[in-house]
């Protein structure tokens, strides 16, 4: 086999030029994983190092894998001996035969995210620390994300400024000499042990220098600081060091991705060759153009320009619509039509920022019975968190479901421990009465936890006194509340707790959204349309679905269609980032790996309102929307829209936007309009809500683009309303 046939220009220099150090900058789609394995190959065949003289590197197993399998299709079984795999197993590797050397043994234990949990948790109680206020979540990200910056307990001790962190400081100090004590390392230490023995035992730093005189780098941008320093102690000797990267599609850092790596390579390798792999083999070349569009704003770069061959592809579409359902039905009704001809529903996938933005789309979906299935998330209600409320909920509607009750009756935590919860289950079972009816009479039985049980009972017997006397939409925010549901996950103060929390509240829209469109909207009516929704048929099981993923999990992934939803200011980009140093530049980024996912056919959408986590708001489009030259895009007709005098839309007409020019200029300067006129309301003023009835207003204020009311309603009391969603009249 011709090791260097079918390789342009630019591979061809990547691939052949072996000695000294080389950054490849790899657009999205310009065949990087060819580069690092026919490289591989050239060295091995036209160079004669031998396969053990050679180490890569990647970021997953499955990469690694792949990565293999196309050495050894290119130069056979010595392909085995090269050393192939992610960072942590090659320093597990080398952990195995000199970590005797920091006083551990060979036959170390890794410790997973479970495992750190309950050691966390076990230093916790020994401290005398109050559980609530130092979780082992959030202690754990804590920890971790030291490690990340290389701070180790002593370091992480004087540097504590707080009490808390002070306190995590003893944890920390702690925690680490249980690791030790169980001959144990976790993710993290896996890394730092492998640094600590190969820079404090020359020998050993020696043999591996020595072993591996060619190593190679797959997604460069992705490394922070560890493992940075890991390949650069490995590569000192002989310099021999080719990385390969996108600086445009380095996402990752809060995760602990460092992007100033590659963009400091040239600096921390003098005298480094750089290639540009810029021809595309994906996509079209107007998906292309989108994305150089986009990408070209970001500052903190080195630059490139993506291209390809295909230059008959469709332009991408970009379709701005009113609500978050009209997203939905949109991408349905393409759908539909797609598959009408002849194509199949997994040439399509939905991209979106974060995951609570799912649950429209797949509601959407089981009625228009369109196979989906949900990468790297589970389906909205089969989320934890969900299941959890849910789950109160019916026992609240039915206390003898004892499915439920012993889903809930220790979450959150409440001391009712597995043993208790099984005699209570043993003397319903004994006596022929349900858990409920044991729980209310808990004093007859010696239940440990007799106190939190009777607590317990009470809780949910207030819930059932005033659940046909308040709103649904009430009662799950009195159920998060009283609880403490929520209030745990904010202790918590994790990744995944902040993403539960804003699920909660996504769950509050779905209720509002119920409570809105359903006449009959009591609890029990709530609870069976949530029931059909999750007992409908497995979709995971089809062969050809719709594929949902958040933006940051289909990096690396590639499909025939795309759409990408709520590109909005306030969602994509998200609020945070604005307050972030480089937040805005790291969405972008984002933004340009989820346009070029897309093989043919491109589908951005935004919504002028939306709801999510539980909030209601008019949004602008995306700024990076307003960065594509409208000549590449189709915009589609935008649906009439409501004008207030005081606004200027300059050419803008009602019936909808003649021009993409037009429609993309306009963007840049216009404020949200305000379809009420707030000047026909005053504080005093009776109005009238076609769900709470007949109230008085008590304050009107400025919020965002719209005003918030206060109304003092004669059967529901004072709720508080945005005057552009409350839909009242006025009746005096």
């Amino acid at each position: 086999m011709d090791i260097l046939e079918g390789l342009n220009d630019r591979q061809y220099e990547a691939v052949t030029n072996i000695e000294g150090p080389m950054l490849v900058l790899a657009g999205a789609g310009s065949g990087k994983t060819k580069v690092l394995t026919h490289r591989i190959a050239y060295i091995l065949q036209e160079k004669e190092v031998k396969p053990w003289n050679i180490l890569a590197i990647t970021f997953t197993n499955k990469a690694a894998n792949e990565m293999k399998e196309r050495v050894l299709k290119v130069v056979g079984p010595e392909a085995n001996d090269i050393w192939i795999g992610t960072f942590h197993s090659i320093c597990v590797r080398i952990l195995r035969k000199h970590i005797d050397k920091i006083g551990y043994t060979s036959n170390f234990n890794i410790y997973d995210t479970n495992d750190t949990k309950v050691l966390i948790k076990e230093c916790i109680k020994e401290l005398n620390l109050d559980i609530k206020m130092y979780s082992e979540k959030s202690v754990q990200s804590v920890i971790s994300k030291a490690k990340s910056n290389m701070i180790d307990s002593s370091k992480y001790s004087i540097t504590a400024k707080t009490l808390r962190e002070q306190k995590i400081a003893e944890i920390y100090e702690m925690y680490q000499k249980k690791l030790k004590q169980n001959n144990g390392v976790d993710f993290d230490d896996i890394i730092l042990c492998t640094i600590y023995i190969l820079q404090n035992n020359a020998d050993v730093l020696e043999y591996y220098q020595e072993k591996f005189k060619y190593i190679l780098v797959d997604e460069y941008q992705d490394t922070n600081k560890p493992q940075f320093i890991l390949i650069n102690l490995l590569s000192k000797k002989y310099n021999n060091i080719f990385v390969v990267g996108d600086n445009d599609q380095s996402i990752y850092a809060f995760r602990g991705a460092d992007i100033s790596n590659i963009l400091n390579f040239e600096k921390d390798y003098p005298g480094a060759k750089t290639v540009k792999l810029e021809q595309n083999y994906r996509s079209t070349q107007q998906i292309l153009d989108v994305a150089n569009c986009v990408i070209k704003n970001n500052e903190t770069k080195i630059s490139k320009v993506l291209w390809c061959d295909k230059k008959d592809g469709i332009k991408p579409v970009y379709n701005p619509v009113e609500n978050q359902f009209k997203e939905a039905q949109f991408i349905a009704d393409t759908i539909n039509e797609l598959v009408r001809a002849s194509e199949t529903y997994n040439d399509n996938a939905i991209l979106y920022r974060t995951n609570a933005q799912s649950r429209i789309i797949e509601e959407i979906f089981l009625k228009e019975r369109i196979p989906y299935k949900v990468i790297g998330g589970m389906k909205f209600y089969d989320r934890k968190e969900i299941k959890d409320i849910i789950a109160y909920l019916r026992v609240i509607e039915n206390p003898s479901d004892s499915v439920s009750l012993r889903r809930i009756i220790n979450e959150p935590k409440r001391g009712i421990g597995d043993t208790t919860i099984a005699g209570i289950l043993e003397e319903a079972n004994r006596n022929g009465l349900t858990m409920f009816e044991i729980l209310e009479n808990a004093d007859k039985y010696a239940f440990r936890s007799y106190e939190a049980l009777k607590d317990f009972a009470k809780m949910i017997k207030d819930f059932r006194e005033i659940k046909d006397t308040i709103t649904i939409e009430d009662l799950i925010k009195r159920v998060i509340d009283v609880t403490g549901y929520k209030q745990i996950l904010i202790i918590e103060d994790t990744d995944e707790s902040r993403n539960r929390i804003e699920n909660i509240e996504e769950l509050v829209t779905t209720v509002q959204e119920f409570s809105e469109e359903s006449a009959d909207n009591t609890l029990a009516m709530f609870l069976e349309s949530i029931s059909l929704i999750s007992d409908l048929d497995n979709l995971e099981n089809e062969k050809d679905y719709v594929v949902l993923m958040t933006i940051h999990n289909a990096k690396g992934l590639e499909f025939k269609n795309v759409f990408i939803v709520g590109v909005e200011e306030g969602i994509f980009p998200s609020y945070q980032s604005l307050n972030e140093d480089g937040g805005i530049e790291e969405e972008r980024r984002l933004c340009y790996v989820a346009v070029t996912r897309a093989k043919e056919k491109l589908y951005i959408i935004s919504a002028r309102t939306r709801t999510i986590y539980g909030n209601t708001s008019c949004n602008e489009p995306s700024r990076f929307i307003k960065e594509i030259n409208s000549e590449y895009i189709e915009i589609m007709k935008k649906e009439p829209v409501k004008i207030v005098k005081e606004y200027n839309f300059n050419d803008v007409a009602v019936q909808g936007f003649r021009s993409a020019d037009v429609f993309l200029n306009s963007l840049k300067n216009i404020p949200t309009v305000s379809e009420v006129d707030i000047s026909q309301f005053r504080v005093g003023q009776k109005v009238s809500h076609r769900k709470f009835g007949i109230g008085t207003i008590k304050s009107i204020q400025p919020e965002d683009n719209d005003y918030k009311m206060e109304i003092d309603f004669e059967v529901f009391g004072l709720k508080r309303l945005m005057a552009n969603f409350a839909r009242l009249e006025i009746i005096d």
